[in-house]
């Protein structure tokens, strides 16, 4: 049993009866007749009566639809509720509505390497994103269409994600630094009918030309029609539609109303085999959620947020929950160390940002690099910090507190680009304890579940969810009879989302995560599918086979080694490590290297074939090697002695 952390902050009670959970809890108590005594006991009524809970939430935030609906939860079950059936709404109203009540009110902050800096009101993005849907229409594109982006974190992507998101059409995005093959390897099982591309970017003081790469990437897609370009290191291809002639437009604003199950966007979370996983989630979820989690990060209109994200990571969809709230976002598309790793802090202090967001790695490169930016700048305006994609250790919370701002309120969660959400995180209302999140988000009954599926408090145990969420994803793309669907969160536990985490609830009803549970690879908050690695790196003839595996677990340094089986007669020289590496970052992205490449004889396997990573990252995370495999079920039962060495060597 973990005994109870040092607290590190608590709200003033100003500060806590302040706070927007403070303000939905009077609500309940004043339409609802509902009191509570306690956070846990408000927690407890969310995911006890669904029905109640998100009809509060959608009425408290005033989920306007053009047809009222017919229920709330029409099947509990997991997975398979449908949830209010009958409503139609549209993702892209709810957020420009904030162009009616604040037009003149900046919307979007920039500062981007490529382009400097720029401001948007809100009146702006609404004119642009309707001139971008109508030129879309024009060219064909309508409801259930894919519309495909290889976009930086800046305004075209917002604007072209509401644009697609106002007609019904379906919004996919990666990150420019992404591999073509990676790329081509997502997009390609969706088959979109529009590209949206910029050929270059500057990151750290270079120019990244990207314009062979895009080729490669457009000449893969064979059911694009259109393609819209953005230049910066090179003219527009022939055929290509500049993304400028599509924001020059006075046209009305128009929404397709869509039911609340109308697919939104089509985001990535790989799994260990087969492509990457097409995740589909809803107009309707995706804003119940966003709205729900406004609570939890306690965000509202007077608020100036920014979260340095990629475009790639789910980060960069969550940037739609402040601006569903009127806030204003400021985007950062550039490299967080130049000149230096003050950077990021300068443009918080700059700005007057009142709630600021990174991952995990980001901090703890701060650390290294020793910066104090509480030293330096004023920071008089940022009253929180968020954190995510990894586990902050307390080392991480101690930081904070010393060297950015004693008074600061740290907020890490965790969640995933399964849910387009959170499961644990912060609250206002409660206290801050070294390396811990403060609850459980309302709305998600997350639990600590051992092999046997026995809930446990104060042991670590799989992240599992026992209700289902109106943001769970609504289908896989291509995935006919659900059965991928399956097998991804509800094969370990049926009828229970199995997250892939591990976790600690406390006795207070706090939570700590641990890391990864499953194979997954988890770079600096970005997850990836341990085949998109392989399918690079088995591809050069010199190697024969590979396992790759990330050993992220708290307060541990996060640590990725690749081993290989070569070729006969081949040795890993340098050089061969240097085309590994290189083969890495051209197919799938430079922040997927190995930390380190060992020569192995062969791959343990099962019986059926499969490579044998999860009992390969236990044993390396110091495992009992009699326990984390058993050897009667492989084929090569010697290969795993090669794995206990390692363990041994590195221990």
């Amino acid at each position: 049993m973990t005994a109870a952390r040092p607290i590190l902050w608590q709200p003033t009670a100003a500060q806590a009866e302040g706070s927007r959970m403070a303000a939905f809890i009077r609500w309940l108590a004043e339409t609802r007749d509902l009191t509570f005594t306690d956070y846990n006991a408000l927690w407890t009524w969310s995911i006890s009566d669904l029905d109640g809970f998100w009809s509060a939430i959608w009425e408290y935030f005033d989920m306007r639809s053009s047809t009222p609906y017919d229920a709330v939860l029409q099947d509990r079950a997991m997975p398979g509720a449908v949830w209010f059936p009958g409503a139609h709404l549209n993702f892209a109203e709810h957020i420009l509505r904030n162009a009616t009540i604040k037009p003149d009110s900046t919307a979007l902050i920039v500062q981007s390497e490529t382009f400097g800096e720029t401001r948007m009101s809100w009146s702006e993005l609404s004119r642009q994103v309707a001139s971008v849907a109508e030129h879309f229409r024009a060219m064909g594109v309508g409801q259930g269409d894919r519309v495909v982006a290889v976009l930086p974190n800046t305004e075209t992507a917002m604007i072209a994600f509401l644009a697609s998101a106002s007609i019904g059409a379906i919004w996919s995005l990666c990150a420019p630094d992404m591999g073509h093959v990676a790329i081509l390897d997502r997009f390609r099982q969706i088959e979109p009918k529009l590209l949206i591309a910029q050929d270059g970017y500057v990151h750290g003081g270079k120019t990244i030309d990207r314009r062979e790469v895009l080729n490669e990437i457009a000449t893969g897609l064979p059911t694009l029609e259109q393609a819209v370009w953005i230049p910066v290191v090179g003219t527009l291809p022939a055929g290509g539609v500049a993304w400028s002639d599509l924001t020059d437009g006075d046209a009305d604003p128009d929404f397709a109303q869509v039911p609340f199950d109308h697919p939104l966007w089509i985001v990535y979370s790989s799994g260990t085999t087969g492509n990457p996983k097409p995740i589909v989630h809803g107009h309707g979820g995706v804003l119940l959620e966003g709205a729900k989690q406004s609570l939890h990060q306690d965000l509202g209109a007077d608020d100036r947020f920014c979260w340095f994200t990629s475009s790639g990571w789910i980060m960069w969809n969550a940037q739609m929950t402040p601006l569903a709230r009127g806030a204003t976002v400021a985007l950062f598309d550039g490299a967080p160390n130049h000149p230096d790793l003050l950077e990021l802090w300068r443009f918080a202090d700059r700005h007057d940002l009142t709630v600021f967001g990174a991952g995990a790695a980001f901090v703890t490169a701060c650390i290294k690099a020793g910066i104090r930016p509480g030293d330096v700048l004023d920071l008089g305006h940022l009253r929180a910090i968020g954190v995510t994609g990894s586990p902050l250790t307390a080392d991480g919370y101690d930081w904070v507190y010393d060297a950015v701002k004693s008074d600061i309120w740290l907020a890490p969660f965790s969640g995933g680009t399964d849910l387009a959400g959170a499961f644990v995180g912060g609250n206002p209302m409660l206290p801050v304890r070294a390396g811990e999140m403060q609850c459980r988000f309302l709305g998600n009954a997350v639990r600590a579940y051992d092999e046997a599926g026995n809930d446990l408090i104060g042991q670590v145990g799989e992240l599992v969810c026992t209700e289902p969420l109106p943001s769970m994803p609504l289908f896989f793309w291509g995935d006919e009879d659900g059965s991928r669907l399956r097998d991804s969160y509800y094969d370990t536990y049926p009828g229970v989302w199995r997250h892939g985490d591990w976790i600690e609830i406390t006795e207070e009803g706090g939570a700590i995560i641990y890391g990864r549970s499953d194979a997954t690879i988890n770079r600096k908050g970005q997850r990836m599918g341990s085949a998109e690695i392989y399918q690079a790196v088995e591809a050069l003839p010199e190697v024969t086979d590979s396992l790759v595996v990330d050993l992220e677990y708290l307060g541990r340094e996060s640590f990725m080694p690749l081993f290989v089986v070569l070729a006969e007669g081949e040795t890993l020289t340098d050089t061969l490590r240097a085309r590994i590496d290189a083969a890495i970052t051209r197919s799938v992205s430079a922040r997927f290297r190995p930390n380190d490449i060992v020569e192995i004889a062969e791959v343990p396997r099962t019986l059926s074939g499969k490579k044998l990573e999860v009992p390969v990252k236990k044993v390396l995370l110091g495992g009992d090697p009699e326990k984390v495999v058993n050897r009667d079920s492989m084929v090569n039962p010697d290969s795993f002695d090669a794995f206990i060495a390692y363990a041994r060597s590195r221990a």
